[in-house]
Protein backbone atom coordinates (compact mmCIF):
# COMPACT_ATOMS: atom_id res chain seq x y z
CA UNK A 1 0.00 0.00 0.00
CA UNK A 2 1.60 2.84 -1.21
CA UNK A 3 2.19 6.12 1.64
CA UNK A 4 -0.65 8.37 2.06
CA UNK A 5 0.14 12.06 1.36
CA UNK A 6 2.94 13.86 -0.57
CA UNK A 7 5.69 11.97 -1.51
CA UNK A 8 8.59 12.54 0.00
CA UNK A 9 11.74 14.58 -1.55
CA UNK A 10 15.64 13.40 -1.44
CA UNK A 11 18.01 16.07 -0.01
CA UNK A 12 20.46 16.69 -1.91
CA UNK A 13 23.44 14.69 -0.32
CA UNK A 14 21.33 11.88 -0.45
CA UNK A 15 20.76 12.04 -4.24
CA UNK A 16 24.67 12.79 -4.61
CA UNK A 17 25.60 9.24 -2.70
CA UNK A 18 22.78 7.02 -4.46
CA UNK A 19 24.33 8.43 -7.58
CA UNK A 20 27.85 7.32 -6.66
CA UNK A 21 26.13 3.86 -5.55
CA UNK A 22 24.51 3.49 -8.55
CA UNK A 23 27.19 4.08 -11.06
CA UNK A 24 29.59 1.71 -8.25
CA UNK A 25 26.54 -0.84 -9.21
CA UNK A 26 26.35 -0.87 -12.89
CA UNK A 27 30.42 -0.64 -13.28
CA UNK A 28 30.96 -3.48 -11.20
CA UNK A 29 28.25 -5.81 -13.47
CA UNK A 30 29.47 -4.44 -16.36
CA UNK A 31 33.42 -5.50 -15.13
CA UNK A 32 32.15 -8.77 -14.06
CA UNK A 33 30.47 -9.89 -17.05
CA UNK A 34 32.93 -8.89 -19.55
CA UNK A 35 35.80 -10.87 -17.18
CA UNK A 36 33.81 -13.84 -17.02
CA UNK A 37 32.62 -13.61 -20.73
CA UNK A 38 36.31 -13.21 -21.83
CA UNK A 39 37.87 -16.02 -19.51
CA UNK A 40 35.47 -18.58 -20.73
CA UNK A 41 35.66 -17.76 -24.06
CA UNK A 42 39.59 -17.62 -23.74
CA UNK A 43 38.98 -21.73 -22.25
CA UNK A 44 36.90 -22.93 -24.11
CA UNK A 45 35.71 -21.27 -27.02
CA UNK A 46 38.79 -19.56 -28.49
CA UNK A 47 38.85 -21.29 -31.81
CA UNK A 48 35.70 -20.18 -32.38
CA UNK A 49 35.76 -16.60 -31.31
CA UNK A 50 36.32 -14.99 -34.70
CA UNK A 51 35.78 -11.58 -36.27
CA UNK A 52 31.82 -11.99 -35.59
CA UNK A 53 31.75 -12.08 -32.00
CA UNK A 54 34.85 -10.08 -31.36
CA UNK A 55 32.62 -7.38 -33.66
CA UNK A 56 29.28 -7.87 -31.36
CA UNK A 57 31.92 -8.33 -28.30
CA UNK A 58 33.35 -4.87 -29.17
CA UNK A 59 29.75 -3.07 -30.05
CA UNK A 60 28.87 -4.04 -26.58
CA UNK A 61 31.73 -2.80 -24.93
CA UNK A 62 30.75 0.76 -27.05
CA UNK A 63 26.99 0.04 -25.85
CA UNK A 64 28.15 -0.58 -21.90
CA UNK A 65 31.15 3.09 -22.14
CA UNK A 66 28.52 5.08 -23.91
CA UNK A 67 25.89 4.25 -20.95
CA UNK A 68 28.01 4.47 -18.48
CA UNK A 69 29.60 7.72 -19.71
CA UNK A 70 25.73 8.93 -20.17
CA UNK A 71 25.01 8.44 -16.44
CA UNK A 72 27.99 9.86 -15.24
CA UNK A 73 27.06 12.91 -16.91
CA UNK A 74 23.83 13.35 -16.02
CA UNK A 75 25.19 12.56 -12.36
CA UNK A 76 27.45 15.57 -12.19
CA UNK A 77 27.63 17.13 -8.91
CA UNK A 78 28.68 20.80 -8.81
CA UNK A 79 30.39 22.25 -5.84
CA UNK A 80 30.88 26.05 -4.61
CA UNK A 81 33.79 27.94 -4.00
CA UNK A 82 34.32 26.53 -0.65
CA UNK A 83 33.81 22.76 -1.46
CA UNK A 84 30.03 23.06 -0.86
CA UNK A 85 27.35 21.04 -2.70
CA UNK A 86 25.18 23.13 -4.80
CA UNK A 87 23.80 20.35 -6.77
CA UNK A 88 24.31 16.81 -6.75
CA UNK A 89 22.76 16.39 -10.76
CA UNK A 90 20.44 14.77 -11.66
CA UNK A 91 18.81 11.86 -9.66
CA UNK A 92 19.72 8.56 -11.56
CA UNK A 93 17.15 6.68 -9.45
CA UNK A 94 14.12 8.69 -10.39
CA UNK A 95 11.54 6.46 -11.53
CA UNK A 96 10.68 6.93 -15.52
CA UNK A 97 13.65 9.18 -16.38
CA UNK A 98 16.41 8.84 -18.98
CA UNK A 99 19.10 7.38 -16.70
CA UNK A 100 16.51 4.10 -16.14
CA UNK A 101 16.89 3.30 -20.17
CA UNK A 102 20.04 4.21 -19.67
CA UNK A 103 20.51 1.15 -17.27
CA UNK A 104 18.00 -1.04 -19.11
CA UNK A 105 20.81 -0.84 -21.99
CA UNK A 106 23.58 -2.08 -19.81
CA UNK A 107 21.49 -4.77 -18.41
CA UNK A 108 20.10 -5.90 -21.46
CA UNK A 109 23.66 -6.06 -23.18
CA UNK A 110 24.94 -8.04 -19.76
CA UNK A 111 22.14 -10.47 -20.75
CA UNK A 112 22.83 -10.77 -24.00
CA UNK A 113 26.85 -11.20 -23.91
CA UNK A 114 26.71 -13.77 -21.21
CA UNK A 115 23.96 -16.12 -23.18
CA UNK A 116 25.90 -15.71 -25.89
CA UNK A 117 28.42 -17.96 -24.67
CA UNK A 118 25.62 -20.54 -24.93
CA UNK A 119 25.03 -19.79 -28.60
CA UNK A 120 26.04 -16.64 -30.55
CA UNK A 121 22.43 -16.61 -31.48
CA UNK A 122 21.50 -15.30 -29.00
CA UNK A 123 23.32 -11.62 -29.86
CA UNK A 124 19.89 -11.46 -32.01
CA UNK A 125 18.17 -10.87 -28.51
CA UNK A 126 20.32 -7.49 -28.87
CA UNK A 127 17.35 -6.64 -31.59
CA UNK A 128 14.94 -5.59 -28.68
CA UNK A 129 16.83 -2.78 -27.84
CA UNK A 130 16.46 -0.34 -30.74
CA UNK A 131 12.84 -2.13 -30.91
CA UNK A 132 11.99 -0.86 -27.55
CA UNK A 133 13.67 2.71 -28.79
CA UNK A 134 11.23 2.76 -31.72
CA UNK A 135 8.31 1.97 -29.43
CA UNK A 136 9.19 4.86 -27.07
CA UNK A 137 9.64 7.26 -29.81
CA UNK A 138 6.35 6.41 -31.56
CA UNK A 139 4.22 6.40 -28.53
CA UNK A 140 5.65 9.71 -27.05
CA UNK A 141 6.31 11.57 -29.94
CA UNK A 142 5.34 10.69 -33.51
CA UNK A 143 2.12 9.36 -32.84
CA UNK A 144 0.70 12.01 -30.45
CA UNK A 145 2.41 14.27 -33.66
CA UNK A 146 0.69 12.49 -36.46
CA UNK A 147 -2.76 11.76 -34.92
CA UNK A 148 -3.05 15.70 -32.85
CA UNK A 149 -6.23 17.17 -33.71
CA UNK A 150 -6.56 20.03 -35.96
CA UNK A 151 -5.58 23.35 -34.35
CA UNK A 152 -8.72 24.81 -33.74
CA UNK A 153 -9.22 28.18 -35.86
CA UNK A 154 -9.25 31.75 -33.90
CA UNK A 155 -12.45 33.18 -33.33
CA UNK A 156 -12.28 36.05 -35.96
CA UNK A 157 -12.05 33.68 -38.48
CA UNK A 158 -14.99 31.96 -37.46
CA UNK A 159 -16.79 35.42 -37.09
CA UNK A 160 -15.61 36.19 -40.67
CA UNK A 161 -16.94 32.73 -41.98
CA UNK A 162 -20.23 33.41 -40.45
CA UNK A 163 -20.67 36.72 -41.90
CA UNK A 164 -19.71 35.94 -45.29
CA UNK A 165 -22.29 32.86 -45.19
CA UNK A 166 -24.73 35.47 -43.67
CA UNK A 167 -24.54 37.47 -47.18
CA UNK A 168 -24.81 34.07 -49.32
Amino acid sequence: MPPKGKQRTKGQKQILEENKNTLTFYKNIVIVVNVFYMVVQYLFFWESYTFLPFLLTSLACLAYFGSYKFMTNMANASYGDTNQLLDAGIDLNMESGMAEHSKDLILMTCIVQILSLISNYFWILWLVVPGRAFYLLWVNILAPWFFAPAPEENEKKIRKMERRMRRH
